[in-house]
């Protein structure tokens, strides 16, 4: 059984908590910028002391409100600055937070307020209020429901005068590495989201071993600052929520997707942190602007040098023309893409899916090194991940320090370390299936090379097996699909099949820009163009390069594509943008079927 460790940078003691750190700071750096809150077209500085007294007196309020230590209470709301003031909030008064998605339905914010055991919730607006409302006969725990848009927020800070500092910091002390911090509900793919209980100790445990001992480089440019748009009740997001004020380094948020560009263009952030579709967004979107501008040609060469020249990087020094080639084409086209993000990006974080060599290296190349990482809820986000002088692109970087990870002999890999979870709320009989003498199975297949470094090539319980016997691992070719421009989601099918087969959804965004290209009328759409002899060619294409990755044994054969796209809405994506396999299976049953028997 192949193992590998990294020793501790960190270590945290036994009486600390996550807010203590903002306390801390507001005494010891209380002019120092914290955050930046979106103020209308521009950004407002939130001083350490500014935002340890917002934490207090909200704390207060919710003390006097009666929420006790251990208390759960749900959070629903955006990614916004009052998310991570509720955040610290909440973990002042010693309760433990419960982040519900801002998209999750009625059923959903049932079953984790009511497994939970909130006793209060905030949450963003009238909508969020009204959901909760809709369930409030099966949330027998729940008081009261508080709502950010309607001054719910005002409401509470009036009633901090009612504690007084004694008690208050008696609360704040209350809790310490051992206790639960915060109860993060899984996407679930399958079933029922399960509660993960994530302790104080697994926050800073995780996140000061990364910070101090990975990813100091990335937390500690000068200025340092990231903009956080990816939804805070995910661990992703929240880990580095938590990780910017334990470092300094200056937080902002923004819900705007639509707005993004423009948002991290007024911010200007050092690093961010993104899942691979945003990338895939960002290098699609700006190979279709230069192909409509009539420079597609240079803009595919700039590509090529690009990551020619990230690949020069990794055996030794680039030739003389490479670099040349890539000072012209840094003046022509990668100055502009950095300028898109803000013109400050050196770093970005990815996680949550593969990212993919190729755009791995083109990134790199143009200037911004997108550092891979792996992690699941239950290891309180990343576990491993690529660091700035030890990038191995293509792989998801070397466990953690303090951290250690094993390949099981059925290919599996297993966790261990100060940031694994301690079991799943009120389910003992699933923590005892993932957990196992201090290890965590994660479902993943895997392997990792003589350096310690860790390649994912897909989930255990998704291996498909086909009629001939060919165990097939779906995410190497989706992810290979994913990264054409007109391809939105696939799912790879054929268990029990005589051939692999592929469920693929186009792109609508994607789709607009190629109607303008091909000169197809505008009101045209995917279920009207699947069909279309150009569209198919696309696909054929991409279903080809997917195939390169694989044994032909394992390519696909046939597929379908799809008229609409799987959506969070229709029930065929987690919040955190992961297909639901059987859910898509089961829905699109028929068209699977006719890649079998057509």
């Amino acid at each position: 059984m192949r193992e590998f460790s990294v020793p501790p940078a960190a270590t945290v003691p036994d009486s600390d908590n996550v807010p203590a750190t903002v306390f801390r700071r507001g005494e010891e750096e209380p002019e120092t910028v914290a955050l930046r809150r979106k103020v209308g077209d521009g950004w407002q500085d939130v001083t350490c002391a500014q935002f340890r007294d917002e934490v207090a007196e909200l704390a207060k309020g919710l003390i006097a409100a009666g929420v006790a230590p251990g208390d759960r209470v749900a959070l629903m709301s955006r990614t916004r600055y009052e998310w991570t003031l509720c955040d610290y909030a909440i973990l002042a008064t010693g309760a433990v937070v419960v982040p519900v998605y801002e998209t999750s339905s009625p059923e959903q914010i049932a079953w984790i307020a009511g497994d939970s055991g909130a006793v209060l919730a905030i949450v963003e607006s009238a909508e969020h209020a009204e959901a909760f409302s809709s369930v409030r006969d099966r949330l027998d725990d729940l008081r009261a429901v508080h709502v950010i848009d309607d001054g719910g927020l005002d409401e509470l800070t009036a009633r901090a005068g009612e504690v007084d500092e004694e008690t208050f910091a008696d609360r704040r002390a209350s809790r310490v590495a051992a206790d639960i911090a915060t109860i993060v509900y899984t996407s679930g793919t399958t079933g029922r989201p399960k509660g993960c209980e994530i302790t104080h100790g697994n926050l800073l445990g995780d996140v000061r071993n990364a910070v101090l001992g990975a990813l100091t480089q990335v937390f500690t440019i000068r200025g340092g600052s990231t903009l956080l748009f990816l939804p805070l009740a995910h661990v992703f997001a929240r880990i580095i929520e938590v990780g910017c004020l334990e470092s300094g380094t200056v937080i902002g948020h923004t819900a705007d997707i639509a707005n993004l560009l423009p948002d991290l263009d007024s911010f200007k952030p050092s690093f961010i942190l993104a899942v691979p579709r945003v990338f895939e967004k960002v290098y699609n979107g700006a190979e279709q602007k230069a192909t409509a501008e009539g420079k597609g040609k240079i803009f595919h060469a700039a590509a090529e040098t690009a990551i020619a020249y990230s690949r020069a990087l990794d055996s030794g020094r680039p030739a003389i023309g490479l670099k040349l080639k890539h000072t012209l084409f840094d003046k022509l086209v990668y100055g502009k893409l950095r300028a898109a993000v803000g013109g400050r990006v050196e770093y970005a974080v990815s996680g949550g899916a593969a990212l993919g060599e190729r755009l791995g290296h083109f990134f790199r190349g143009v200037g911004i090194t997108i550092l891979e990482g792996y992690g699941l809820t239950e290891t309180t986000a990343a576990v491993a991940v690529n660091l700035p002088k030890q990038n191995k692109i293509g792989t998801v970087g070397r466990p953690l320090p303090g951290c250690a990870v094993r390949v099981a002999d059925d290919g599996e890999l297993l966790f261990r370390g100060p940031n694994v979870f301690g079991g799943y709320w009120k389910n003992e009989k699933a923590s005892a299936e993932i957990l196992e003498d201090g290890w965590l199975r994660s479902g993943d297949l895997g392997s990792v090379d003589d350096d310690g470094f860790i390649s994912v090539t897909g989930r255990k319980k998704e291996l498909i097996v086909t009629a001939g016997g060919k165990n097939v691992a779906p995410a190497v070719l989706e992810d290979r699909l994913r990264a054409h421009p007109l391809v939105s989601q696939c799912l790879v099918v054929g268990d029990g099949k005589p051939f692999i087969g592929c469920l693929i959804t186009l792109d609508a965004e994607a789709l607009e820009f190629w109607k303008t290209q091909h000169g197809k009328p505008a009101d045209l759409g995917p279920a009207d163009l699947r069909d279309a002899p150009e569209i198919i060619a696309e696909i054929e294409q991409a279903v080809a390069d997917a195939n390169k990755a694989v044994s032909r044994a394992e390519s696909i054969k046939k597929y379908r594509i799809l008229p609409v796209d799987f959506t969070e809405e229709d029930g065929h994506m987690t919040p955190s943008l992961k297909v639901k396999r059987a859910v898509v299976a089961k829905d699109f049953a028929t068209e699977i079927d006719q890649i079998y028997n057509s």
